[in-house]
């Protein structure tokens, strides 16, 4: 195919298509003194993504329209000024239905849109066409925004090209990449929806497995008669997926038809030499606007006010009700319309609710993430008030979980901890807190706004200079959430050269760093601490050590070296690193090629070393597989020679083919506790203070650890005054899925879809010790409830469709690990637990009038989940066995 010349040109263009025909590119052109008459009609529907149309809500407007030629360019016949009016306007559900379930039923157009409305609608327009592409529309000042959209998209019809190739193009959609491909007398245009400028509105969640994604295209036909339009055929589909759950989702379609019915003797031209003159004389009331669609949005009338609307349901929002779907149902709605509300209506809902409640409030208002809303939180909170620390952290903690946080949520906390803070573990909290809220800016390329350079100045800084170890563990801590590349030297120094908890943390947080960061000098680090070159460490972290080499793409060697030392270590290291490798083997972890390429030596892989006696472990294996996405759980349990745990950890990871998602991690540490049973402590431990405590992290978030105690006074003041209920590491309601998007449609309407999925969640944990049966026992409870409620509406001010999706789950899932230490090796019995949990879904289409008159229809399906023991090793199995054959009844002596 040839083409001539730009449309832009001056001179006439042309191209051949491979019929050998030859169009003139000059764009539609209509003759003098006819009045061209189309039938119009512009259709939406909303439905479920593999749903037929031909039940979907939605609705049809319909009309004629009249085209006729007001004046041609003198000077240049490719410079046209066209009138578009029009008329009949006719407004009915897109599929057919009985009377009884119409909205439109005994209403007239002039009722359905309004009187004032109707009349703009049916004011014409007038486009200056240049060789078939829109320079100038012409329509009335302050004209509804909504109608004003119809008209343009009308508009944007007339706009063409005769070539084949590519253009930028300003229509409705904005500035958007368009190809046109030419076949004797049809024209496609296809417009790459995802490349048009236009001022959008909305946001997306902070991780791809909790967020949505979205699919748009847009195709128009042209068929063409005597070098003008036959008729046209234009339709856009948004179709948006929920990540987690690929059956879940909602597609948009939009149609529009133009079909030329007639031609007749229509008004003369208008004489001019000047645009300007022509549209003057024409209607002096006109003026040019952009083409580009208005952002308009109807507002809510008879809606309830937020104050309404919270007593409507702070009854689900009393704490003991948190485990139920309607809990989290609740905290999303308030959400919504909290986010729609001033700082003054926040505030008032703020300083009149009671303390029962207020932490929930704090939750959601938090979550809203509007100025408004932090305004009104940051107003009400006093961080130099101690009594209040609760609401402090629930605040916090909201921060650390938000979905699309500002670099003001940053800015204002990073002013907060230069403040006064009466509570010291508030201010741990917040400088915890401000690591992960650096790590979600900069991974949506913000690490170079001021606040962000501010905050992690603030936190490398201060790390440098801290000398008490209460400050280390705190700034350690806000870069395991922030997981800056340039803290890897700070964080290898930690590792290395102290002791305890500092050189643990320090481990810990090196180990969340993505593999791509593990430098040769971190493997060296690495390697050095595991084989203790230069100093002895600690079994914790050593095993971290050996954790990170394994798991970011290992040599040959440093394989090799970690499986002769075998053999070589304290007793229950060698069988927890037995352990470790059995799991990379069995669960096909990315080193596992590289293992058992080692394993073919027979000086690493033989009976000697692999028939180490001991009882800790580490164990991997599957929740679900599915096609969107699939989560595993691990267990490892690591303990002292003298039968005391030293390190339990749970994890849950969620994923698919391109992204992760750390759920959870709960772990229980333990060390200095060999005294209470005068044992001997392990290698490099000699010195370490009583202590016991947990550590969490939830969704990618770690909190600030729980301690147990601390010191053998501590210890011994617990054992005595010990109730045995769980300590709660974290409980409140989260805000998971947040994506909102506005949706400009090529008809007019706007669109706009929104998925939110809230959290109700309460994690508990306990460590249970009986000297006289010589008995330990740790407990991980995880109480979960979610609630996720999809909205995919077409507002067209007169007129809303829409469809609406839930889905709820409640569950629960123990970690139970209990062990008798009256006898080497230790018997040792771990649990994993999920209770059955109810799972319901349900779809709501619907349309409805500004009147009140509605039309919905609902339909579900609830169902139970079994639960499930998830398995472990066989060895495992059969100590449970042993364990529970040799308990006791009595249970009188636990602390």
């Amino acid at each position: 195919m040839q083409t001539c010349c730009s449309p832009w040109d001056d001179q006439t263009c042309c191209t051949t298509s491979p019929a050998g025909i030859q169009w003139h590119t000059t764009g539609p052109s209509l003759n003098n003194d006819k009045l061209y008459k189309f039938a119009y009609s512009a259709e939406v529907y909303v439905d479920r993504v593999k749903a037929s149309l031909r039940k979907s809500a939605g609705y049809r407007i319909s009309s004629g329209v009249d085209v006729n030629l007001l004046w041609r360019n003198p000077d240049n016949d490719d410079d046209q000024l066209i009138k578009i009016t029009i008329r009949d306007v006719q407004v009915e559900n897109v599929n057919e239905r009985p009377a009884a379930k119409n909205i439109f039923t005994g209403k007239t157009t002039e009722k359905i849109i309004g009187k004032e409305y109707l009349e703009a609608l049916q004011r014409p327009i007038v486009l200056e066409l240049i060789r078939g592409k829109v320079k100038t529309f012409y329509s009335y000042q302050n004209e509804p925004g909504f109608t004003q959209n119809i008209k343009r998209g009308l508009a944007s019809l007339f706009q063409l090209q005769l070539y084949s190739g590519t253009a930028h193009e300003v229509d409705i959609s904005g500035k958007c990449n368009t190809t046109y491909r030419v076949q004797q007398d049809q024209v496609t245009k296809t417009k790459a929806l995802d490349s048009c400028e236009i001022e959008k509105e909305g946001f997306t969640s902070h991780n791809q497995i909790l967020d949505i994604t979205s699919k748009a295209t847009s195709a128009t036909i042209y068929v063409l008669e005597d070098s003008f339009i036959k008729s046209i055929k234009a339709e856009e589909n948004y179709v948006v997926l929920l990540n987690s759950r690929r059956k879940t989702g909602a597609k948009i379609v939009s149609k529009q038809r133009l079909e030329l019915k007639s031609v007749q003797a229509g008004p003369g031209l208008i004489a001019g030499k000047q645009v300007t003159g022509v549209i003057k004389t024409l209607d002096s009331s006109y003026v040019a606007v952009p083409l580009v669609a208005e952002p308009v949005k109807s507002e809510c009338k008879k809606c309830p006010s937020l104050s309404e609307h919270w007593q409507s349901i702070r009854e689900h929002m009393y704490p003991e009700k948190l485990s139920k779907a309607e809990a989290a149902r609740s905290f999303l709605s308030f959400i919504q319309n909290i986010r729609k509300a001033t700082k003054e209506e926040i505030l008032q809902i703020i300083r009149s609710e009671n303390k029962e409640l207020l932490p929930q409030v704090v939750d959601a208002v938090t979550s809203a993430q509007t100025p408004a809303s932090l305004e009104a939180i940051l107003e009400f909170l006093d961080f130099k008030d101690a009594s209040t620390s609760t609401l402090q952290e629930r605040f916090l903690y909201a921060c650390g979980f938000a979905s699309h946080p500002s670099e003001m949520l940053l800015k204002s906390l990073t002013a907060k901890f230069k403040g006064d803070i009466a509570n010291e573990e508030i201010r741990e909290t917040l400088v915890i807190v401000m690591g992960a809220l650096i790590r979600k800016l900069c991974d949506r390329e913000g690490c170079k706004l001021p606040a962000v350079v501010e905050a992690k100045r603030l936190i490398l800084s201060r790390l440098e200079k801290a000398k008490k170890d209460d400050n280390v563990r705190m700034y350690l801590l806000a870069l395991k959430n922030a997981l800056l590349p340039e803290a890897i030297p700070l964080l290898l120094k930690y590792t290395e050269s102290e002791e305890g908890s500092i050189s643990n943390l320090a481990a810990t947080t090196l180990q969340r760093y993505d593999p791509s960061f593990v430098t040769k000098e971190v493997k060296e680090t690495m390697n050095r601490i595991y084989h203790q070159n230069r100093k002895v460490h600690e079994k914790t972290v050593r095993t971290t050590a050996a954790a990170i080499i394994l798991n970011s793409n290992p040599s040959y060697m440093e394989v090799k070296n970690i499986l002769l030392s075998i053999g070589e270590l304290p007793l229950e290291m060698n069988k927890y690193m037995l352990s470790m490798i059995q799991d990379i083997v069995h669960f096909e972890m990315p080193s596992s090629k590289t293992v058992r390429q080692v394993l073919k030596d027979m000086r690493a892989h033989n009976y000697d070393r692999f028939s180490k006696m001991g009882s800790s472990s580490a164990y991997s294996g599957y929740i679900t597989r599915g096609p969107d996405v699939s989560s595993t759980y691990s267990l490892d349990i690591l303990y002292s020679g003298s039968g005391i745990l030293r390190r339990s950890n749970v994890n849950i990871r969620i994923f698919d083919r391109n992204a992760e998602l750390h759920a959870s991690q709960v772990v229980i540490e333990a060390q200095g506790l060999e005294s209470i049973i005068a044992a001997t402590p392990d290698e490099g431990e000699e010195n370490l203070d009583s202590f016991a405590g947990m550590s969490a992290i939830l969704f990618d978030v770690q909190l600030r650890p729980v301690t147990f105690f601390q010191g053998y006074g501590d210890l011994m003041s617990k054992m005595l005054s010990a109730t045995g209920d769980p300590i709660n590491v974290v409980k409140g309601l989260i805000l998971l899925t947040d994506y909102s998007q506005e949706i400009q449609l090529q008809s007019g309407p706007r669109a706009s879809v929104e998925f939110l999925g809230g959290l109700a969640i309460d994690i508990s944990g306990g460590m249970e010790f009986s000297l006289w049966y010589r008995e330990s026992k740790t407990n991980v409870k995880n109480r979960v409830t979610m609630f996720i409620a999809g909205n995919t509406e077409v507002d067209s001010f007169f007129v809303k469709t829409g469809m609406e999706t839930t889905l709820e789950v409640e569950t629960a899932v123990d970690f139970i690990s209990t062990v008798q230490f009256s006898q080497y090796p230790f018997l040792v019995c771990m649990q994993m637990d999920r209770v059955e949990s109810p799972f319901r879904r349900y779809v709501t289409k619907y349309e409805s009038l500004p009147s009140g008159r509605r039309y919905t229809a609902r339909r579900g399906k609830a169902e139970l989940l079994a639960g499930n023991e998830y398995p472990l090793h066989q060895e495992n199995s059969n100590m449970c066995r042993k364990v529970f054959d040799a308990k006791s009844d009595s249970s009188s002596n636990w602390f």
